[in-house]
C-alpha cells in the first residue's frame, strides 16, 4: 500500500510539473503508458521506442494510416531489370540532419550496416541482404543474396543515422539493450525528421521541437511546433492529466475509461483496430521449469500440456469482459491487415475445460493432494504498462489455469524490465504482444518461432527450435511466386498452430483521446505522425 501511495504521489507530481510549464497553443504534450526505453533508433524493435524515433529519425520508406508504402528519405526504388538481387535506390536530395549537415549516400550506407550489426534489434529484416553500396550522392544499390520482392516491406523501420555524427559521438554501434549499456545514441539524437531533440529525461520526459529545415516543412502541416512525451505508468493518472488540461493526448486509453471520455466536453476518442496480436509463451526447451514446483520435468515441453492451456482459455471472456470489446479474439499469430492471413487458421478453438483437465491427466500430470490438489505451479510473467488491460489479462489467465489445476503465480513488471528478461530467455511462462509492420507472416515466423541465432529467432523467448522450418521460413524472403508462397506460409503455420508454442488471445484494439481541438487518427502499427495531424480550424 506504502509502494502504490508513492508512486501515485510521483505520478501526480510530474503532472504539477508539466502545469507549471508555459507552453505555447501549438504544443503537444503526448502521454503514454510507457516510455521509449532508448533513443537508438536500432537497439530495441519495440513499439513506443520506434514511434518515438519516428519523430526524430526517418527510414526510406514509411507505411501510411492506409497500410500502403509512403516514400519518405527514398523517392523511387526499383530492380534492375538484368539482375532481380540488385535495387537501385533514389535518396531524396536537399535533406538536411537537425545540425545542418547534408543527408547523403554515405549515411545511407552506413545506416544499414550500422542496422545489420549483432546488438541491433532490426537485424532480422535484413537477412536477405549482401551488401549496400554507394552510387553516387543521392543513389544507393542494395544486393540481395537472392530476388526478394518484399525487401521494402522490411524497411519501414531502418532509420537513417549521420555517418559523422554517429562517429563524433560513440554511436558507432547500436546500443546494446539486453546487457544494459549505453552509447552516444542513447539519450542523443540526431536525425533528419521533423522533430529535433532538445532534452530527454528517461521515464521523466522527451522535449521535441519543429525542426525548421525539415524536407517537408511546406508539404505537411507541421502545426505542431513543440511536442513532449510524458510517460504516465498510472492509468488513473494519465486520465486524470488529460481531464484536467495537463496533457493533450492520451496514445493508450485505459478500455475502462473509453465511454467516461467518450462523453467529456472537448475531448475525442478515436479508436481502431490495430496489427498486433496478444499471447501467451511457453519455455518448451529446459528439462526444468525454474519457476515450477514440479521437479524433473518440464510440462511445457509436451505438447498435449501446451495444447490443453490453449483451449482452456477463454478468448471470448477475456475481450468482453477484460477487454470491454477492444479486441478481436484470434487462433493464431495473424491479423488481417497482413499478407498470408488465413482466416481459417485465426479461427479460435473451443473453450473446454473438461477437455483440458483430461489431456493433462493423461499426459501424466495429476492433480497432487498434497500440493493444494494441483498438477504443478508455474510463474506467468507479464507487462503491466505495454498493452491495452495487459496486467487484468494475466489476472484473467490465473484464474483460467486455476481451472485446470496449474497454480499460477503472476509476475507484473513495466515493460523496461519484462522485455530484456525476455530476450535473455529467463521467462517460463508470458505474455506479450506482436506487431507486424512488414505486413507479412514471415516476419511473425522469422522473430517468434526460427531457432534463436545472431539474425532470426531474436524475439523467440519459447527455445523452440526446429531446423527444418527454420530453412523453410528463410526460403519464404526469396519466393516470388505469391501462389505458392501463400500456400508454404499455409502449411508452415498450420504445423505451428498444432505445436502450440504460443497461445494467441485476441487482435489488440487501440484508442487515442485527444483534446485542444488536434485531429488524430488510430494507424494499425499504433504509431503516430505528428507532421500530419492538424488544429480543428486551422
Amino acid at each position: 500500500m506504502r509502494i502504490g501511495t508513492l508512486m501515485l504521489a510521483g505520478a501526480m507530481a510530474l503532472v504539477a510539473g508539466l502545469a507549471t510549464t508555459t507552453v505555447d497553443a501549438r504544443t503537444v504534450r503526448w502521454a503514454r503508458s510507457v516510455d521509449a526505453q532508448t533513443l537508438d533508433p536500432m537497439s530495441a524493435n519495440i513499439g513506443p521506442t520506434s514511434n518515438v524515433a519516428h519523430q526524430i529519425y526517418e527510414p526510406l520508406v514509411i507505411r501510411g494510416y492506409d497500410g500502403k508504402l509512403v516514400p519518405t528519405l527514398a523517392t523511387s526504388w526499383r530492380n534492375l531489370p538484368d539482375d532481380a538481387t540488385m535495387w537501385e535506390v533514389k535518396l531524396r536530395a536537399g535533406v538536411k540532419f537537425h545540425d545542418g549537415s547534408a543527408f547523403t549516400a554515405d549515411d545511407a550506407v552506413f545506416s544499414f550496416e550500422r542496422a545489420r550489426m549483432p546488438t541491433s534489434d532490426y537485424r532480422g529484416l535484413l537477412t536477405s541482404i549482401e551488401s549496400v553500396t554507394k552510387v553516387d550522392e543521392t543513389t544507393i544499390r542494395i544486393k540481395t543474396k537472392a530476388a526478394n520482392p518484399l525487401l521494402f516491406e522490411n524497411l519501414t523501420n531502418i532509420f537513417m543515422m549521420s555517418k559523422a555524427w554517429a562517429t563524433a559521438n560513440n554511436a558507432l554501434q547500436p546500443q546494446n539493450i539486453r546487457e544494459r549499456q549505453e552509447n552516444g545514441a542513447t539519450r542523443n539524437a540526431m536525425g533528419t525528421g521533423p522533430f529535433q531533440l532538445v532534452s530527454r529525461e528517461p521515464d521523466v520526459r522527451t522535449v521535441m521541437r519543429r525542426f525548421e529545415g525539415y524536407w517537408g516543412r511546406t508539404e505537411f502541416p507541421m502545426q505542431v511546433t513543440e511536442l513532449i512525451v510524458v510517460p504516465i505508468q498510472q492509468d488513473a493518472t494519465r486520465i486524470a492529466a488529460l481531464l484536467s488540461g495537463e496533457v493533450d493526448v492520451v496514445h493508450d486509453v485505459p478500455v475502462q475509461d473509453i465511454a467516461r471520455l467518450q462523453q467529456s466536453q472537448g475531448i475525442k476518442v478515436v479508436t481502431g483496430p490495430e496489427n498486433r496480436v496478444i499471447f501467451l509463451g511457453f519455455n518448451v526447451a529446459p528439462a526444468e521449469l525454474k519457476s515450477s514446483d514440479l521437479k524433473g520435468r518440464n510440462p511445457f515441453s509436451d505438447q498435449r500440456v501446451r495444447a490443453a492451456i490453449n483451449i482452456a482459455v477463454n478468448r471470448d471472456a477475456i475481450t468482453r469482459v477484460v477487454m470491454r470489446g477492444q479486441g478481436q479474439p484470434i487462433g493464431y499469430i495473424g491479423t488481417p491487415f497482413i499478407s498470408g492471413y488465413n482466416a481459417a487458421l485465426g479461427a479460435v478453438p473451443r473453450y473446454d475445460v473438461q477437455a483440458a483437465n483430461k489431456a493433462l491427466d493423461d499426459a501424466g500430470y495429476p492433480r497432487r493432494p498434497d500440493a493444494a490438489n494441483t498438477r504443478f505451479s508455474v510463474s506467468l510473467q507479464c507487462t503491466n504498462n505495454r498493452y491495452v488491460s495487459d496486467e487484468n489479462i494475466c489476472q484473467a489467465v490465473v484464474a483460467m489455469m486455476g481451472q485446470i489445476g496449474i497454480k499460477v503465480n503472476l509476475v507484473a513488471k513495466p515493460a523496461a524490465q519484462h522485455f530484456p528478461e525476455l530476450q535473455r530467455e529467463e521467462l517460463d511462462f508470458f505474455l506479450v504482444g506482436w506487431g507486424i509492420p512488414t505486413y507479412d507472416a514471415e516476419y511473425v515466423l522469422t522473430f517468434l518461432y526460427h531457432t534463436r541465432s545472431a539474425n532470426n529467432g531474436t524475439w523467440n523467448g519459447t527455445r523452440y527450435s526446429n531446423p527444418a522450418l527454420d530453412a523453410r521460413m528463410i526460403a519464404l524472403q526469396t519466393m516470388p511466386d505469391v501462389t505458392r508462397r501463400n500456400a508454404e506460409l499455409e502449411s508452415i503455420q498450420t504445423q505451428l498452430k498444432n505445436e502450440a508454442i504460443y497461445v494467441p488471445l485476441h487482435v489488440q484494439s487501440i484508442s487515442h483521446a485527444v483534446r485542444g481541438g488536434l485531429d488524430m487518427a488510430v494507424h494499425p502499427d499504433a504509431g503516430a505522425w505528428f507532421k500530419l495531424f492538424r488544429f480543428q480550424g486551422s
